[in-house]
């Protein structure tokens, strides 16, 4: 099983876990950056999000 298709599984698993530690990463940044690319970092959220999301929905996704 490569790298890609354990994460997979885990955010399949695990998807409201996985959401809180985007935030928190998310969050760091912005500490980190004294919120100058806070923008790009919501929207990376966003996106990660949405991701997150997807994956969720599927409890056994295809072998890639």
């Amino acid at each position: 099983m490569s790298i890609i298709s354990k994460v997979k599984q885990m955010l399949g698993q695990h998807p409201d876990q996985a959401k809180k530690g985007v935030e928190k990463a998310g969050d760091v940044i912005d500490r980190r950056t004294g919120g100058k690319y806070a923008q790009h970092v919501d929207k990376g959220q966003q996106k990660a999000g949405e991701y997150i999301e997807g994956e969720g929905g599927r409890r056994n996704p295809p072998n890639a």
